[in-house]
């Protein structure tokens, strides 16, 4: 699994990236060694609550979601695209 994490109008932190590594870690068994996990986290507003966006692709599954923190977003996301991960492994 190869991972690309994009951080649009801020700077990432050491705990946030090591966030992303351990949640990603759980969903290893789910992925090929040749697919690639692209996130982009961005800053949408900086003055409003509900201001991060995460976009997450892994392969050819999708997931997008904006909450008041990178951790909340990107949880949300993953969330959303286990199921296809799974039936994406049973085939």
């Amino acid at each position: 699994m190869k991972t690309n994490i994009q951080a649009v109008n801020f700077e990432m932190t050491k705990k946030l990236e090591e966030y992303i590594n351990k949640k990603l870690s759980r969903f290893a068994r789910h992925l090929a060694e040749e697919d690639e996990v692209v996130i982009r986290m961005t800053v949408v507003k900086p003055q409003t609550k509900n201001n991060k966006q995460v976009k997450v692709q892994i392969a050819s599954l999708f997931a997008e979601k904006t909450c008041d923190t990178f951790e909340e977003a990107f949880s949300n996301c993953l969330e959303a695209l286990e199921g296809g991960l799974e039936k994406r492994k049973e085939q």
